[in-house]
């Protein structure tokens, strides 16, 4: 029979040395709340649940704020641009605002009882401005050049014409006391909206 093993004795523990459980209470010391010191009694401590009761369901106020002062900053860059391109276009309209008004008198009153399209189409040419120029004004130069050997004045009429071919605006301008082989420039725009787009025409040209 095979003889019974022998069984050592215990060891005694080195003076200041833990019991393993000590050790387990380390490794474990990341998981609980914590274990005990010394010879006295340990405590251990239990994880707490989340006071669900706080939740409100919405964004923290901070989150909250700063995604409406986004959304409010780009509202008003938006408008600003839309502000900025019609003080363009009252600009560019103040500027010629006066002469224009002048102009336009002088020439419906030449143009009254003139048939068809007047003695001096062929002095006048018509060049269309850029809207980036004009603040989204649609707007011709009117080039009107003497070439005759004399002095003399002009009254030119602008028609805007639809997509349809109809006349949808007239507009007037002219030259007056204009030196042989002389030019003047004026600018004839549109008062309608950008759309639908228009199409400038040159309907009648008098020189008188």
């Amino acid at each position: 029979m095979p003889s019974p093993s022998r069984v050592a004795p215990p060891r005694a523990l080195r003076p200041g040395t833990r019991p393993a459980a000590a050790l387990t209470c380390v490794l474990t010391a990341g998981l609980l709340t914590g274990c005990g010191g010394g010879g006295g009694g340990s405590t251990t401590g239990t994880p707490s649940s989340p006071n669900t009761a706080s939740f409100s369901g919405t964004m923290p106020s901070a989150i909250a704020s700063s995604a409406s002062s986004a959304i409010a900053s780009a509202r008003a860059s938006a408008s600003a641009a839309a502000s900025s391109a019609s003080v363009r276009a009252s600009e560019f309209e103040a500027s010629v605002s006066a002469e224009s008004a002048r102009r336009t008198a002088a020439a419906q009153k030449a143009l009254k009882g003139v048939q068809g399209g007047g003695n001096a189409r062929s002095e006048v040419a018509m060049t269309g401005l850029s809207r980036n120029q004009t603040g989204g004004v649609l707007a011709v130069a009117v080039t009107i050049t003497n070439k005759t050997g004399q002095k003399a004045s002009y009254a030119v009429q602008v028609d805007f014409l639809d997509s349809q071919g109809h006349v949808a605006e007239t507009r007037y301008t002219g030259a007056e006391n204009l030196e042989p082989g002389k030019k003047q420039q004026p600018i004839v725009f549109s008062h309608e909206p950008p759309e639908p787009k228009l199409t400038p025409r040159l309907t009648k040209a008098q020189r008188y």
